[in-house]
């Protein structure tokens, strides 16, 4: 069983959902990436100015926690579709075929169903933050309504793509786990 794994990027073929679904993804790392670079930039511009110009900042130590944790969310389903996540596959590897295919049926039901609840409170967050306008107790008051809406965006993607991966195994594009039989 020692070994490395040879789990690879999720497998979508011909089939136009999960080629839209992992084109979704893609793109969704990619602007993952994007505001941490910002986030990076945000900081460089905030050392400046407190260090060189000597001056105060306003805004900057709460974009980039925002920038930070909203690339998070966003980078979910990327991640996802990359296969980043942590994951131990003693167990599927050390399975038959047809009980790692069980197993896999298993656990990407019960993350949909997990990541659809985390869906549906952070979309009621969000729209609470919406309906009654909350903005931040700092100077600079941001709108809550927008670092918030990272949180339906995320897990509403990461839900489209355990629902593709999902779909990829049961239709027999993608393997369970990614794993080779044998």
């Amino acid at each position: 069983m020692a070994g490395q794994s040879n789990a690879s990027v999720a497998r979508v073929g011909d089939n136009l959902f999960l080629r839209s679904v992992a084109a979704v993804s893609t793109l969704a790392g990619w602007c993952s990436a994007a505001m941490i670079v910002a986030a990076v930039m945000i900081t460089c511009q905030m050392i400046f100015v407190r260090f060189v110009l000597n001056g105060s900042t306003v805004w900057q130590t709460e974009a980039v926690i925002y920038l930070v944790i909203a690339a998070t969310l966003i980078g979910l389903p990327y991640v996802q579709r990359l296969r980043g996540h942590v994951n131990v596959d003693l167990i599927p590897l050390a399975l038959p075929p047809k009980a790692r295919f069980g197993l896999a049926m298993v656990t990407l039901s019960l993350s949909i169903l997990i990541v659809g609840v985390m869906l549906f409170y952070g979309y009621d967050y969000w729209h609470f933050a919406w309906e009654r306008g909350w903005k931040s107790d700092t100077v600079w008051g941001v709108r809550l309504w927008i670092p918030y809406l990272a949180l339906p965006v995320g897990f509403g993607l990461l839900l489209l793509q355990l629902i593709a991966d999902l779909v990829a195994v049961i239709i027999g594009v993608d393997k369970p786990f990614g794993l080779e039989d044998g």
